[in-house]
């Protein structure tokens, strides 16, 4: 009887000095794995805090990454320490990552392209753009989609992938813009006295820039019209309210001499 009792403490000794180690040595593992994770996603928030044209979401997208990745290492060698064969679990989790990228190869791609939209940041939130076939204001951009405030005040999320595989308008980049309006008059009448009309027009209103200086031009003769195109220069954020009040003004300028204008 003492023989077995023996023999069984001298097992669950065994048992304690194999496992119980690999427990203790899995345990110190991932209690510094966690802590270095926990420490370098901060130092990687920090340091892209520091530059200025970083996005807040860009920055947590990148720390949360520098976290996982070394979690996972982590988790790795704590199924190690116990004798797991960490290959075969990688040579698993590669499959099934293949698998996983080609069931979201879309949403990837919205995700991919969300990243290059925010580190090259080819508009910021508030500018007016035209991107991925829809015109509006910049009001969110996220990893996967950018939110766009149309004209009429609709709520428009366009994803990223359409716009960073097209080409985007930014109305908002620069401070100045120019107005171009074409306007369809009668040849009958005196074009200089039109042309002169229509510039004193333009330059009257005070959104109208100085310099360049507002120009008028003949672009094409027909049977029995002459179309002239003017130009204007003011602010960006002026543009579309300038355009509108100037194609009235022009309409009452010159009357019946007129037959069309527009933008």
């Amino acid at each position: 009887m003492q023989t077995s009792i023996v023999d069984a403490w001298d097992q669950v000794v065994a048992f304690l000095t194999v496992y119980g180690l690999g427990a203790v040595g899995g345990l110190i593992i991932l209690i510094v794995g966690w802590k270095i994770a926990g420490l370098a996603s901060r130092a990687v928030d920090a340091a892209l805090t520091r530059v200025n044209t970083t996005d807040l979401t860009l920055r947590r997208f990148t720390s949360s990454i520098v976290r996982y990745v070394i979690l996972t290492f982590t988790i790795l060698a704590v199924l190690s320490q116990f004798g797991v064969q960490t290959t075969s679990l990688i040579a698993v989790f590669g499959a099934a990552g293949l698998a996983i990228g080609l069931a979201l190869q879309g949403t990837l791609s919205n995700l991919a392209a969300g990243v290059m939209i925010l580190v090259f940041r080819p508009y910021k939130i508030g500018d007016d753009v035209e991107a991925g076939g829809h015109k509006g204001a910049v009001e969110a951009i996220d990893l996967f989609t950018t939110e766009l405030r149309t004209p009429d005040n609709v709520q428009l999320l366009v994803p990223n992938g359409k716009i960073w595989g097209a080409a985007v308008s930014n109305f908002s980049v620069h401070e100045t813009r120019r107005v171009d309006l074409k306007l369809t008059v009668d040849d009958s009448i005196d074009l200089e006295k039109v042309m002169a009309s229509i510039r004193e027009t333009l330059g009257n209103d005070s959104r109208t820039r100085p310099s360049p200086s507002p120009s008028v031009m003949l672009s094409e003769l027909t049977e029995n019209s002459a179309i002239l195109t003017a130009q204007a220069w003011t602010t960006s954020a002026e543009h579309g309210p300038l355009k509108v009040a100037l194609m009235q003004r022009l309409k009452q300028a010159l009357g019946p001499a007129l037959k069309t204008v527009s933008g």
